[in-house]
């Protein structure tokens, strides 16, 4: 792809997600879809009450949109355009955004439960989870009808082969990866501003993986965050809800799963992945250390904790970084795991 057809479409899905937030902000506003904060999260979000929510709409559609148009432009120019590998490319790209649209309607369902009830908890984890294990399952069908039937599992330097076990693997992994996306949106402008830079580098693997038409999706959903953080930087006007993080979540993964290495995405999603194990550790470490004080004491609920809160980015609030600060600090973190990802695909 050429700089001026990357500019192109970053610039088109920066401008449709900015310009859909002028319409959909008082939308959202007038229909009272607005955020309930949790009562044990940090006390200086309160004033985030009532903020709008399934903002994430903007880059959703933006991103869609921009990919079609995309992928006609490049289809039209193409000299290989009627090839039998850009056909299969064609037909992964609409995978790709049919599952992150299926994770995102999980996510829908999550916030107008939310919205309507005023609550801060939607769904239970076990019905996201039986509906994220099927949407899972069933992408890696596409992929293995797609001619995708190899079962290792790529570490970048060594290849490991689990045979049959690899789906369930896989489907566990995916699931992973998709929710930690989810959890890395708890302050203003954070799950945006990273995966902005994680759909840029994957821009940049794809195109020299000649994955041409999954790095014009990437690249518009780059595009399409960037304009959504017009109206998410701190403060946020709207936050994009779990509509929009499950849809990035869904976007992130099958993207990387189109690369075939596996270690390559946990790289480029470092942020992510740290995010989701910041709870597991948390949570891990409260449960085993309360068991141990209940044997020793008889009381229950005494577990100790690693962080002052989890997600991290909430241990950082808690020692006195700003929202700024953080979005700052784990966005050059991304960047250099990034450029780390290029140089290893190299």
């Amino acid at each position: 792809m050429s700089f001026g057809f990357r500019m192109l479409i970053s610039l088109l899905a920066f401008l449709i997600a900015a310009v859909i937030g002028f319409v959909l902000i008082p939308y959202l506003r007038k229909i009272h879809f607005g955020q309930t904060i949790l009562e044990d999260g940090p006390k200086w979000h309160k004033n985030k009450q009532g903020t709008p929510i399934m903002g994430g709409f903007m880059f959703i559609i933006s991103s869609i949109m921009t990919a079609i148009i995309g992928y006609i432009i490049y289809r039209n120019t193409s000299l290989d355009m009627n090839s039998e590998l850009v056909n299969i490319n064609a037909i992964k790209l609409f995978s790709c955004i049919i599952y992150a649209l299926l994770l995102s309607s999980i996510g829908f369902v999550d916030d107008y439960i939310k919205a309507v009830k005023k609550r801060n908890k939607g769904l239970n984890a076990k019905q996201k989870l039986i509906f994220q294990f099927l949407f899972s399952g069933a992408f890696l069908a596409i992929l293995y009808a797609l001619g995708d039937k190899s079962t290792e599992i790529n570490l970048i330097f060594v290849k490991l082969n689990f045979g049959v076990f690899y789906y369930p693997i896989m489907i566990l992994f995916m699931t992973y990866l998709a929710n930690a996306v989810n959890i890395t949106d708890g302050i203003d402008g954070l799950c945006g501003s990273i995966t902005a830079i994680v759909m840029l580098v994957f821009t940049t693997v794809l195109s020299m993986l000649q994955i041409n038409e999954i790095a014009i999706y990437a690249l518009a959903i780059a595009g399409a965050c960037l304009g959504f953080l017009v109206w998410n930087f701190n403060p946020a006007k709207c936050f994009m809800g779990d509509t929009g993080s499950m849809y990035l979540g869904g976007a992130f993964v099958a993207i990387g799963m189109i690369t075939k290495n596996h270690l390559l995405i946990v790289l480029i999603g470092i942020v992510y992945v740290c995010e989701a194990l910041s709870v597991v550790m948390q949570v891990t470490y409260f449960k085993i250390t309360a068991k141990i004080h209940y044997k020793k004491t008889g009381e229950k609920g005494k577990g100790k904790r690693i962080f002052k809160m989890s997600p991290i980015h909430h241990h950082f609030e808690m020692i006195g970084f700003n929202e700024y600060k953080i979005v700052a600090t784990f966005s050059i973190v991304a960047m250099i795991a990034g450029v780390c990802a290029v140089l290893v695909v190299k």
